[in-house]
Order: structure tokens, then C-alpha cells, then sequence
């Protein structure tokens, strides 16, 4: 029996060649929790579903919808 491909685990260096984005980006998105990922050794490891749904905008984490941008001061 083989892992369907959303099940597919990912390195780091293979996850921002699937998405297309600097390492820095990758590693800023998994800090702000855009992308669940967990830390293996040296590395990031996520699974390729955590990317499509990163793609499809469904990054709702526990019912809580994660904010694009910078929160305004108040007094905005």
C-alpha cells in the first residue's frame, strides 16, 4: 500500500521548490504559522497537503483564521 501524494512528506529544499518561493519566505511562513510544519533534525518537515492548503488559502489552524499583514497601531 503507498502514501497517496497529499500524504507525501516533505524536506524544506522540496517544499519552496514546490512552492516557488525564496527559503527565507518558506521559514517566515511556518514562524507565523501559515504553514504547519514540524522541526526534524537540521530541518522543516510538512506534509504536501499543508502546502495545497496553503495555496488554496485554507489556512485556518484550530477555528482561527491567521492574519495577512501587519496589525494597524490603533488610532488607524
Amino acid at each position: 500500500m503507498s502514501p497517496s501524494d497529499d500524504d507525501a512528506v516533505l524536506t524544506t529544499h522540496e517544499a519552496i521548490k514546490y512552492l516557488r518561493i525564496s527559503k527565507a519566505t518558506y521559514l517566515k511562513y511556518i514562524r507565523l504559522g501559515r504553514i504547519k510544519a514540524v522541526k526534524a533534525g537540521r530541518g522543516w518537515k510538512v506534509h504536501k497537503s499543508a502546502l495545497r492548503r496553503f495555496l488554496d488559502g485554507n489556512e485556518q489552524e484550530l477555528g482561527r483564521q491567521i492574519p495577512v499583514g501587519r496589525p494597524r497601531p490603533s488610532g488607524y
